[in-house]
């Protein structure tokens, strides 16, 4: 057990095993805003349904980036907020698309959907945080 400790104390001191659990955080936050979304509010677009679901995502990944990933960043938060929504609005644009043509258009399953889309968020957003929001 005292193994297991140590080893997931060293896993946090790295940053991508950081991004890694904030990204699951925030991808379940934003799953479960999408599931409740189709599943009890009934809405018939997932496209707009997963667009409204990824605010929560996108609020929750930027605490946990700024706080918890790039903790060390030296930017201000008010210019870290601006930058992260500018690539978190494009990122979103392109994950609601992908779910709308994948699911609207073509009937595929949205949670299938959902996870092409979010492993093309997963490479877009680390790039994006690192070099441009908390340049680290």
């Amino acid at each position: 057990m005292q193994a297991l400790g140590k080893t997931l104390s060293t896993l946090n001191g790295q940053r991508p095993f950081r991004y890694l659990v904030n990204g699951s955080v925030a991808t379940g936050v934003h799953f479960v805003v999408l599931v409740f979304s189709m599943q009890v509010l009934n809405w018939s677009s997932a496209g707009a349904a997963n667009g409204f679901a990824a605010i929560f995502g996108i609020a929750t990944s930027f605490m946990g980036s700024r706080y918890y990933v790039f903790k060390h960043s030296r930017e201000t938060a008010a210019s870290q907020i601006t930058k992260f929504l500018m690539l978190y609005f494009c990122i979103a644009l392109l994950h609601a698309l992908v779910l709308l043509i994948w699911t609207d258009h073509y009937q595929f399953n949205y949670v299938v959907g959902f996870a092409v889309a979010t492993m093309m968020q997963l490479m877009l957003s680390y790039w994006g945080n690192k070099i441009l929001v908390f340049r680290v």
